[in-house]
């Protein structure tokens, strides 16, 4: 007669090497044990009654809690429903939060934000340059013939003029001499600075535009074609906006569709009206027009998108005075501001536009893009220093943040690589 027992096919499987009496009793696995461990063979393939049971209990506790956490929080998952955390008292979320930063705190994050990201695009420049620079004087230690070389060949090669080059080595000469022709790698470096940040203090103190009772404020960018003309206009216009402006974009570059299609989306962006002609339409009568527009709307700053044209046919910046002399007759003083918009890819190829461009109309400020583009950042130092226009704004990038009025202290930091949250 065999004395074994039958096994249970309910019961698992004792462990190999474990005795009967030294296995104890197994909790039966419920249902989101099996659930979460569907891979393991012990758990049997079919549920059992107290499981399915408790499967029912599990759902039932599931839909109160459901319909509870519907009427005041968005909608969960089910396991998020079921094991999310509980909400906390009233008492706790009535606790005090943390008091917001005032507001010179945010605007000073702002502006270092910006530090931080002119200083980083200008890292090409700065490596190519500066970085070269200090090298040469740190090996020499003295101004003399060996050094001036390298020190001009370095300033040519960043697009730096010959001529803007000449005064910064003369500068320097002259500032080692009134220190008793005290020298050293330090030293050089510390005259070249004062040298570079002489040529940047010409600069204007922004872009702003002023309110006038008797009609808009009327600005007129011009440029070449390619130098991110529109995008720039299109950048302060809402400057303008945001600061409650009413503002009206001028699309007087009435031979490219592109351009017209691409301002009108801009001026839908940012709030602003919007005046355009017929293609290939006479761009003078366009602007005399919008004048006419912008005083019956109430508008307080304009700007005019000029068509970009090649610096070298005369007769294409004729046209630029033309249109400077009809909007002056529809409102007196105007334009009153002309900003002239320079490529610092394009190199010393800007200097001759800023020639040209000047022979035509007055330019009052220059606004360099494309800054972040380029290792050869120097023609703005030449462009400062042949013409002294002065640079009213400087582009780093495609964001609307990325063109900021141009700061001298600001620039001069972020070029030779300080991070001083002072200068923020």
């Amino acid at each position: 007669m065999n004395d074994q027992q039958t096994p249970d096919p309910n019961q698992p499987e004792p462990e190999p090497g474990d005795s009967d009496a030294a296995q104890p009793a197994r909790r039966k696995p419920g249902f989101f044990s099996r659930l979460f461990a569907a891979t393991n063979t012990e758990v049997p393939q079919e549920p059992l009654a107290d499981e399915a049971e408790e499967a029912e209990v599990a759902e039932a506790a599931a839909e109160a809690a459901e319909a509870a956490a519907e009427a005041e929080e968005p909608k969960r998952g089910v396991f998020g429903r079921i094991f999310g955390k509980k909400k906390k008292d009233d008492s706790a979320a009535e606790a005090p939060a943390e008091e917001p930063q005032p507001e010179p705190a945010a605007e000073f994050r702002a502006k270092k934000s910006w530090f931080r990201r002119l200083r980083d695009r200008l890292a090409a420049t700065r490596q190519g340059l500066i970085g070269n620079l200090r090298a040469v004087f740190g090996l020499s230690g003295k101004l003399d013939e060996e050094t001036i070389e390298e020190l001009e060949a370095a300033l040519i090669q960043s697009d730096v003029a010959v001529e803007t080059t000449q005064r910064i080595i003369e500068r320097m000469k002259a500032s080692i001499k009134r220190r008793d022709r005290k020298e050293g790698g330090e030293v050089l470096f510390e005259v070249f600075r004062e040298a570079i940040e002489d040529i940047l203090v010409n600069s204007a103190p922004g872009f702003a535009p002023k309110t006038r009772e008797s009609g808009p404020y009327v600005v007129m960018v011009v440029g070449v074609n390619g130098v991110g003309k529109t995008t720039t206009v299109a950048k302060m216009a809402k400057r303008c906006t945001d600061a409650g402006l009413k503002t009206m974009l001028v699309a007087g570059d009435t031979f490219r569709a592109a351009a017209v299609e691409q301002l009108e989306i801009w001026a839908r962006r940012t709030g602003c009206e919007f005046v355009r002609g017929a293609h290939e339409s006479d761009a003078a009568a366009l602007c005399y027009d919008a004048m006419a527009q912008a005083k019956a709307r109430g508008v307080q700053v304009v700007f005019v998108d000029t068509a970009g044209r090649l610096h070298t046919k005369s007769s294409l910046m004729d046209e630029l005075g033309k249109i400077e002399r009809v909007v002056k007759r529809q409102i007196p003083g105007a334009p009153h501001e002309t900003l002239l918009v320079l490529d610092a890819t394009t190199g010393q190829n800007a200097i001759q536009q800023v020639r040209i461009f000047s022979s035509a109309v007055k330019i009052g400020g220059l606004i360099m893009t494309k800054l972040d583009g380029t290792a050869r950042g120097g023609v703005l130092l030449s462009v400062l220093d042949m013409f002294r226009i002065p640079i009213t704004l400087i582009g780093v990038g495609e964001a609307v943040d990325d063109l900021r009025d141009f700061d001298p202290e600001q620039y001069a930091a972020a070029l030779f690589g300080e991070d001083d949250a002072e200068k923020d």
